[in-house]
């Protein structure tokens, strides 16, 4: 058996556990009373890892409450399907993101990118429960209350235990956030007003689903906005983006009869 090597009391992250990157982050979070659940899962070859850590960690497959899906994202839920087998437990997951994972849907989870050769499988998975904002997710004593934070897509959620936040692709320890794409269903005006409601808040850790866990800093966050801000005006990011203050500039030139050369 392995040493548990706890993150904060009652979480393990899986990565963090096997010293080295083997996933998308896995959190198990457990109870003293041994119930435990999984938030993500990674990869469908990443699951057989993840299984041989949670065994030589000695918690009981049928001691697994729920897996919970963050959001309906390839590399955070291709997994669900064989790991849910094996568990024998029930997926969690937002309504917004219930449709593309009991369908396999390619297109909105990432799963089929043909532009850039992306062709993935994306096992369907039928889920039992569906959360929203405002919910809580019993894990044995420990409680976990779900946040609606949409933005990266529109079934992102994030959620509090204590002090901490299992915060999703919402924040990255650079600043970085999740990938913002309107096929994928991304809002820029959601994602400040997530990122405005995490900053609001008094949790103290932010545990993202990539990178490493680090303390919430107000700073950061407004750094983060303002540049979210920016976005919301600029045609990099297509239909994502509310306006193009360049036509309307373009528009007053051409009433002008402006000339390139003034």
């Amino acid at each position: 058996m392995l040493k548990r090597t706890p993150i904060f009391p009652h979480v393990i992250e899986l990565n963090h556990q096997a010293r080295r990157r083997i996933s998308c982050s896995v959190y198990l979070i457990y109870c003293d009373s041994g119930e435990w659940a999984l938030i993500d899962i990674g990869y469908e070859d990443a699951v057989d890892e993840c299984i041989e850590l949670i065994r030589q960690l000695d918690f009981p497959f049928s001691k697994c409450v729920t897996l919970i899906a963050s959001h309906a994202d390839v590399d955070h839920i291709q997994g669900l399907s064989r790991a849910k087998q094996i568990f024998k437990t029930m997926v969690t997951c937002h309504p917004a993101s219930a449709g593309y994972l009991e369908a396999g849907e390619k297109l909105a989870t990432y799963a089929e990118i043909a532009a850039q050769g992306i062709l993935l499988d994306m096992p369907p998975v039928k889920i039992e429960r569906q959360v929203n904002d405002g919910d809580r997710i019993r894990i044995g004593d420990l409680e976990l209350e779900v946040w609606h934070t949409p933005g990266h897509t529109d079934g992102q959620l994030a959620f509090r235990l204590g002090n901490l936040l299992f915060s999703g692709d919402n924040l990255f320890r650079d600043g970085c956030v999740g990938a913002i794409d309107a096929h994928h269903g991304s809002s820029i005006p959601d994602f400040i007003a997530s990122l405005r409601r995490i900053r609001a808040s008094d949790v103290e850790w932010l545990l993202p689903s990539h990178g490493p866990v680090f303390r919430k800093d107000n700073k950061q966050i407004d750094a983060t906005i303002t540049r979210l801000e920016t976005y919301l005006h600029m045609a990099d990011f297509g239909t994502c983006a509310v306006d193009w203050p360049l036509m309307d500039q373009w528009e007053r030139e051409l009433v002008d009869g402006r000339l390139p050369s003034e």
